[in-house]
């Protein structure tokens, strides 16, 4: 993408509604744009970055063996009064009528319209286990919201629902959602440590908040920290491995890790004093197991391999993609702008023309970006007539991970300049050089 026909609405000032890091940086970036109050748009590159984020957990999802699909962001009332939350959920839900003044809503979660379906299909255990995802929009209607998409009122939310014959096998679900959020996250670049966690209005009693350190973290969190030193589990991990999978859930959940809700004092202090922490949080992710909730009030039963009817057992899994993009931003940046993991960057490499006009830099820019395009990396080519010093700005505000600075001095000598953004390091090479550092 030539940068001179991409829509980058950057700002120089910060904006002075933006309280925290990430709501600054996604404004002065053009990444979003407020609506209204707690309702943002998403700008191309604020866009790009919610789709790579969106295609990681879609993969992982895949590769756990969860099946996707789309439920609509408009719900009938009367699936709410069928679980009785429709009274109970409070004014975060946004109630709303038709044209035939039919009671409403717009979507706060999935698990009604989920238990729904399958009760309407799924008859047999031989169905079963079966685990449903969508990404797909979503709104509550905070009473404060603040800090930009990190806590929004429309939100972008990833919910997979897993259905099992008995709690043996919900189990082996809910392990299975556990492994692939470490994966996910991992991949991600952050660090996500699973912390026991309250189940509030979802409901259920067990369930695990997967939690990212940061300064600017909602919430204090307390663990151990030989987390930070865990290693992910790999890509050829065994989903079916019930053994296998268990042993990965204890080895996470063996040490100490709870959210400011489920602190113990006592247990905290039982930590070697040198390998405690007190840090602040930033929630990424939040699974729960709640077995029979919604699934008895709907009637969602199959018929078991003993010729009875049983109710199915439920688990629900959330991760927010674009509250996830602001965190990982909490996490990751500098007084320059955003530092990207590679995974999730908008653009894989920037070209930076410093003499657009300059034939033999406008020739050697052309050929790298058709280069580099045609090798599958996603290409920013600053082709504008802005001054040198601006382009460096604007690379470094958008978290650019490998910038190829194109000058007329270094060319002479058949050189171009790589720098990596995540450590400011540069090196001259020559462009086919360069090609094969970026491969390696």
């Amino acid at each position: 993408m030539r940068l001179s026909r991409y829509f980058l609405p950057i700002l120089r000032e910060v904006p002075k509604e933006a309280e925290i890091v990430s709501h600054r940086l996604m404004l002065r970036a053009g990444m979003i744009r407020q609506e209204a109050a707690g309702i943002y748009a998403w700008l191309p590159l604020g866009h790009r970055v919610l789709n790579k984020v969106c295609n990681i957990i879609r993969e992982e999802q895949n590769r756990a063996g969860a099946i996707e699909m789309l439920m609509p962001t408009i719900q009938s009332a009367d699936l709410w009064r069928e679980s009785g939350r429709y009274d109970d959920y409070g004014k975060e839900m946004l109630r709303i009528k038709d044209r035939h003044e039919r009671d409403m809503l717009f979507g706060p979660t999935n698990e009604e319209m989920i238990t729904e379906i399958v009760r309407a299909y799924v008859k047999s255990y031989k169905a079963l286990p079966l685990n449903l995802y969508h990404i797909q929009w979503k709104f509550r209607d905070e009473v404060r919201p603040r800090f930009g998409v990190y806590r929004s009122r429309e939100f972008l939310m990833k919910d997979a629902y897993s259905f099992d014959l008995d709690q043996a096998g919900a189990r082996h679900s809910y392990n299975k959602m556990f492994v692939a959020y470490l994966r996910t996250f991992a991949r991600m670049g952050l660090k996500a440590i699973p912390m026991v966690a309250d189940t509030g209005p979802i409901g259920g009693n067990l369930s695990h908040e997967f939690i990212i350190l940061a300064s600017t973290g909602e919430s204090e969190v307390f663990c151990h920290g030989d987390y930070l030193d865990m290693a992910p589990p790999p890509a050829s991990l065994d989903f079916d491995d019930k053994a296998g999978l268990q042993g990965l859930f204890d080895q996470w959940t063996s040490l100490y890790a709870a959210t400011s809700e489920k602190h113990d004092e006592a247990a905290f202090a039982a930590i070697p004093e040198a390998r405690r922490m007190a840090a602040r949080g930033i929630e990424v992710g939040h699974i729960f197991y709640f077995g029979t909730k919604y699934s008895e009030p709907f009637g969602a039963k199959v018929l078991g391999p003993d010729g009875k009817e049983h109710v199915i057992h439920m688990g629900s899994y959330g991760i927010g993609p674009s509250r996830l993009v602001a965190a990982m931003i909490e996490a990751s940046h500098d007084e320059a702008g955003i530092v990207w993991p590679d995974a999730v960057a908008p653009f894989d490499v920037g070209i930076l023309n410093l003499k657009t006009g300059d034939s033999a830099t406008d020739a050697a820019c052309g050929e790298l970006y058709a280069t580099l395009t045609g090798l599958g990396y996603d290409v920013l080519y600053d082709d504008t007539e802005e001054r040198a010093g601006a382009k460096f700005a604007t690379a470094d505000l958008i978290g650019l991970p490998w910038q190829v600075l194109v000058g007329p001095k270094s060319l002479a000598e058949g050189k171009v300049e790589l720098k990596r953004r995540a450590d400011g390091s540069r090196e001259l090479l020559s462009p086919a050089d360069l090609v094969e550092r970026l491969k390696a």
